[in-house]
């Protein structure tokens, strides 16, 4: 294994014969066909599906590298250090790492950010949307076609307080360009009344959670919708299956909603299957701090996503200092 500490800068080729430039970070390079990214590091070489590659990609850029592991597959993959990012390829993986031809290099933040965005940008065509559900969404594969700009860079939902809270983030509508989602036509649109006291107008605030979710135009992209201190009401809709493997480095609560998913548990480090979890409508589950998880979702469901944002949760946890369960049974 080799862990190699970089501040290289952003490198990029010319497009090559299927329009695609080629990107380097460290001893990383990155390159695609009309099929296919591929991915090599010193001491290995790794190809990925082109779509699954951009989906992975998209979630880490619009996250900014999110808690913890974001795994693109078993293979390739960041860690966010919140200032620094590892890039990693068989890290988490058993059997590139007894081999010792896994590969880690840190980061600079910025410096991976702009380059994954200049990928992304380069490598999404005009009809593909990376955060849309394979029903809803063109062809990643083929020569570069153009680009697809206003579906990389679509707002994302982060509260400051709550939606709908004057001066916050604002509810969803067919104005503001968000039907309703073909899977939820039966989901009630209306919306609770407020009879606030005089002076507190600003201050009392509510919204339906459903019918704001039965408009949501991304699958599998947590939104923050309310927010107590560190307490983060995350809900999201999800389609088809998670495009990536994410590792906690907190515990993470699910709620669902509506509909089901599938879970694959395993093991963050070695991914050792630890259990198959499927959570149906009404059923809450508690995923601990050192596990890495995978959904599939038949149908398009709601999920609540409880995050603790606590900086310090992390260090406590890997320190011992707090457990990586949140219960005991």
């Amino acid at each position: 294994m080799a862990t190699v500490e970089t501040e290289a800068s952003v490198q990029s080729t010319d497009p090559n014969e299927h329009g695609y430039r080629g990107f380097r970070l460290g001893e990383f390079s990155f390159s695609r066909d009309e099929y296919f990214v591929y991915v090599e590091w010193p001491t290995g070489r790794h190809v990925m599906s082109a779509d699954a590659f951009l989906k992975a990609l998209q979630r880490d850029v619009a996250w900014d590298f999110f808690y913890g592991i974001v795994n693109f597959d078993g293979v390739v993959g960041t860690v966010n250090h919140y200032g620094t990012v590892d890039l990693f390829a068989g890290r988490y993986n058993d059997g590139w790492r007894k081999a010792e031809l896994d590969h880690l290099e840190n980061m600079s933040t910025p410096l991976i950010r702009e380059t994954f965005k200049a990928m992304l940008d380069d490598w999404t065509n005009q009809t593909f949307d990376p955060f849309a559900s394979p029903d809803e969404t063109g062809s990643a594969f083929g020569p570069k076609n153009g680009d697809n700009r206003p579906a990389i860079t679509r707002h994302r939902v982060a509260a400051q307080r709550m939606v709908a809270v004057p001066g916050d983030e604002q509810l969803r509508s067919d104005d503001t360009g968000h039907p309703i989602n073909r899977h939820f036509l039966d989901v009630p649109q209306d919306e609770p009344q407020i009879t606030a006291e005089p002076g507190f107008e600003n201050e009392v605030a509510a919204f339906n959670l459903f019918a704001y979710l039965s408009r949501s135009d991304v699958t599998w992209n947590p939104s923050v919708v309310s927010v107590c201190r560190d307490s983060l009401f995350c809900p999201t809709t999800e389609e088809y299956i998670l495009p990536i493997i994410h590792g906690n480095d907190r515990v993470e609560w699910f709620v669902q909603l509506s509909d089901q998913i599938h879970w694959d548990v395993e093991d963050r480090d070695s991914g050792t299957v630890r259990s198959k979890v499927t959570m149906k409508a009404g059923d809450v589950a508690a995923m601990p701090a050192d596990i890495r998880h995978q959904g599939y979702s038949p149908k398009r469901s709601m999920l609540l996503v409880w995050e603790n944002a606590d900086s310090e949760l992390p260090s406590l946890i890997s320190s011992g200092k707090l457990p990586t369960n949140p219960v005991d049974f």
